[in-house]
């Protein structure tokens, strides 16, 4: 029998060509038989095909009915199947029909197309770091609400906070998971000077595809049956030093992992892809490292140093801010970057767009250190016992300012976009490529301008204020924030006020909105807007 009347999710759409389109969708069943039925009165049918996730988990961290008291497998099933034979830019109904062979269950029905033409206009949320924030319900519905139905969402990773957890993609009842967010089914109650609002947030992927970047967010640590899951999440140490603590086997668990992502989403290749999407060329690369924690004291492992209770068992050191996929000069994804900006698809683009997690420009505080791998220092007590395990990051090594960056630019990459810091603020480049974060989705981790220091070591080489690679932020050029002495500011570091960017094709223009969720009813407000060439 079905075990629950609903599907987990409504579906939505993945992996759009030039004829096809996969439509994704989850239950809490395996079931007999799951279809998509579309087109004219609904007549065509297409069978998916179902496989169900391997590492879906809850513990007594999850938000969740029934709670759990430990570490437990939750099964969940994927379906998908791929619509074949359409035409370019037409647009036709769909629902999903989930069955146990005695009863089914339908979804609302929506609209599916294939990759649009290049001749059509469209409009592009550009979003990232969700993680069930308190303000990403709004920030969703306010989209909807303001631009209508968008024709495809580019989003920079961070989608979650722990990617094992099942119920922050679907059902985590505090109302704001990832799915019910951006198919308009979440029910995130958001309490602001002394009112609350209930927000849905925006029914946008059912009918418009999902493109997605991984983050830090997105990579599991290793992989254990009993421990909690931050703390799994937390633990991710390099492979090769996984491989010298536990040989080559299932390297992976005993390392990290973006298995729950990859076994979620439908993507053209994995971890990096590139996809024409219009007259978009949209190039998505895999850069991000761990966060770690910037503190300096001794029980912390930390991005700058180990835990001082920890010296003596490297099993349990963090290898500090360490890179999961390389992105340095001579790495096999910068050699698969370099095919792809010197192919046709990409260079007969009327835009260039690419996407990533980690900033290379930014006033955030995850823009330090430097993005380059830990250099470790060790040292040692009379005895000869290690008494302290520090690591630096040298700015000469930065991997995104030496190697990726002058790349993207000679390309004549349009717009780089990413996220990570969890604000707003855009820069430009010496030749015109854009750079921008739209993160503050949300809430916010603070902009480090003026007076606001970055907390960096005493007498490091990481810049404590501005952008530590060379850009001076652009002030919004319609309707910026300002500061208590009046004057403009060049970002949005806010928990009150959220924002989200949109890309009209038609017209060229990034444009960004901001919206106070202290005051529901205000309007929404766009702020800044800037042509790509």
């Amino acid at each position: 029998m079905m075990s629950g009347d609903s599907l987990l999710t409504e579906p939505f759409l993945q992996c759009p060509a030039a004829d096809s389109v996969c439509v994704v969708w989850f239950t809490e069943f395996r079931g007999t038989k799951h279809e998509v039925v579309y087109g004219e009165n609904l007549l065509n049918r297409v069978i998916a095909t179902t496989k169900k996730l391997t590492k879906m988990r809850e513990d007594e961290q999850s938000r969740v009915y029934p709670s759990y008291r430990q570490v437990t497998p939750r099964d969940i099933w994927r379906h998908k199947a791929k619509i074949e034979n359409l035409k370019t830019d037409e647009h036709q109904p769909y629902r999903v029909i989930s069955s146990d062979g005695e009863r089914q269950i339908e979804s609302d029905t929506y609209i599916l197309s294939p990759s649009p033409s290049p001749d059509r206009a469209l409009k592009i949320l550009l979003t990232s770091d969700h993680q069930l924030m308190p303000m990403t319900a709004a920030n969703l519905q306010k989209v909807v609400e303001t631009v209508g139905q968008v024709d495809a969402v580019f989003h920079a990773g961070d989608l979650v906070n722990v990617p094992d957890r099942a119920s922050e993609w679907f059902d985590d009842y505090r109302g704001g998971s990832f799915f019910p967010c951006l198919q308009g089914r979440a029910h995130y109650h958001l309490e602001k000077e002394g009112v609350t609002t209930v927000y849905k947030g925006g029914q946008i992927i059912q009918s418009s595809p999902l493109f997605t970047t991984i983050g830090n967010h997105e990579v599991m640590g290793r992989f254990d049956s009993y421990k909690p899951l931050n703390e799994q999440f937390n633990d991710a140490i390099p492979r090769h030093v996984a491989r010298e603590l536990a040989g080559d086997e299932s390297i992976k668990d005993h390392s990290f992992n973006t298995d729950s992502y990859e076994e979620i989403f439908t993507l053209p290749r994995s971890p990096y892809y590139a996809v024409t999407f219009g007259n978009i060329r949209l190039v998505v690369l895999y850069v991000t490292q761990i966060w770690r924690l910037f503190f300096t004291t001794p029980d912390v492992k930390g991005r700058f140093q180990e835990r001082f209770e920890d010296l003596s068992h490297p099993g349990n050191w963090g290898y500090g801010q360490h890179i999961f996929e390389p992105i340095s000069r001579g790495s096999e994804q910068y050699g698969w970057l370099q095919q792809e900006l010197a192919s046709a698809e990409f260079k007969e683009a009327k835009y260039k767009i690419v996407m990533l997690h980690h900033p290379p420009h930014s006033l955030g505080g995850n823009v330090v250190p430097p993005f380059t791998d830990p250099v470790q220092n060790m040292s040692y007590d009379a005895q000869g016992k290690i008494n302290g395990v520090t690591y630096n990051y040298p700015p000469e090594n930065d991997y995104i300012v030496r190697d990726l960056l002058p790349l993207l630019e000679e390309s004549g990459v349009g717009l780089v976009y990413y996220g990570h810091c969890h604000l707003w603020n855009r820069f430009i480049g010496s030749n015109g490529t854009h750079y921008l974060e739209s993160s503050n989705v949300g809430n916010t981790y603070g902009a480090f301008s003026g007076d606001k220091k970055r907390p960096v070591p005493e007498g490091s080489p990481y810049a404590s204020v501005g952008d530590p690679n060379g850009l001076n932020a652009i002030v919004p050029n319609i309707a910026p924030l300002l500061n208590h002495d009046g004057q403009p500011l060049s970002y949005i570091a806010s928990n009150d006020i959220t924002v989200f960017s949109i890309f009209d094709t038609e017209k060229g223009i990034v444009s960004s909105y901001r919206y106070d969720t202290r005051y529901p009813d205000s309007a929404v407000i766009k702020f800044d807007e800037f042509y790509l060439q």
